[in-house]
């Protein structure tokens, strides 16, 4: 029907400012927090007692920054139009809580499982630059690409990637959406621009805190091999977590938790609190109102994971 047809079509003009807005505040997280998560990484790389390395914490950033703007694109390019589709339309969303949780797990985990195909090569290259491998992204991906293969060198730790995106993408969008909501509800009005830098801040951290065992474990499959050669310490997600509980404890799983929390929570608040700023400025905030008023619904969201 007609309602139908209105939530499946968005004009271009507005799915361009959705998509710009968020490049805009991926771009700013990335330059402002990308020295905590070259930390986190070398945290979690460590094996043992290896030593870690706290100097040339923009290393990797200009080729991350490569990935991370089309990646960004990509997410946004299906996630508004996903969540139009499925969100109510009857106007009352606290009615149809379940629907609106469904509606947002499934339009974030679309949007991260078509994003991750760019996601998944800038990780692996970011990674092994910031753990000292490689001095370029342009000769890490020729090295790995070429000694290591497309699927098991760009790609690897493809599955834990997504084994720690989708939840990741699941738990903070819903979390984010669910407060939002709530605090929308007891609050009477519209929630502020620096309110939702709150909630996504407190989004971000519930997320991150979680998702860490899965976050160390894909750390440690992408940054293996090199240039000191290609012989793989694990052979997949359960045989490193396997081996990584067995030599160093449970306790390992959760190295790096510290600067991970801090860097998803830092970039939550500083992610949409550009990301409102770039909407108001784009007029994308202006159009999303006006739909959210008969759908019931806080306006667009985004999410941008590390």
């Amino acid at each position: 029907g007609a309602g139908l047809r209105r939530a499946a079509v968005m004009e271009a003009t507005e799915l361009a400012g959705h998509i710009s807005a968020g490049v805009i505040a991926g771009t700013v997280v990335e330059a402002t927090l990308y020295p905590i998560d070259t930390i986190k990484t070398r945290l979690q790389a460590a094996r043992g007692g290896s030593s870690v390395n706290w100097r040339n914490l923009y290393k990797g950033f200009g080729g991350n920054l490569a990935g991370v703007v089309p990646a960004c694109a990509v997410f946004f390019a299906l996630y508004e139009p996903a969540k139009r589709i499925l969100l109510p339309d009857d106007g009352d969303i606290l009615k149809n809580s379940d629907r609106t949780v469904g509606a947002h797990l499934i339009a974030a985990a679309s949007a991260g499982l078509a994003a991750s195909i760019v996601r998944v090569p800038t990780e692996v290259v970011k990674s092994r630059m910031q753990t000292g491998q490689f001095a370029s992204a342009r000769g890490a991906v020729w090295h790995i690409a070429s000694r290591e293969g497309i699927a098991g060198g760009l790609f690897a730790g493809f599955g834990s990637f997504l084994l720690r995106d989708l939840p990741f993408d699941a738990i903070e969008f819903t979390s984010y959406e669910q407060i939002k909501l709530a605090w929308s509800s007891v609050g009477g009005h519209e929630i502020k621009q620096h309110e939702s830098a709150v909630v996504g801040a407190v989004a971000g951290m519930l997320a991150g805190a979680v998702t860490t065992p899965l976050d160390v474990v894909k750390t440690r499959l992408m940054t293996q091999g090199g240039m000191s050669g290609d012989t793989r310490y694990y052979k997949g997600v359960t045989d490193c977590v396997t081996r990584t509980v067995a030599e160093e404890g449970w306790i390992a799983l959760l190295k790096g938790i510290g600067p991970r929390v801090t860097f998803i929570g830092l970039g939550g608040g500083v992610f949409f609190f550009v990301w409102e700023g770039a909407k108001k400025a784009l007029g994308v905030d202006k159009r999303s109102a006006g739909s959210s008023m008969t759908r019931g619904d806080g306006g667009g969201d985004v999410r941008v994971n590390s």
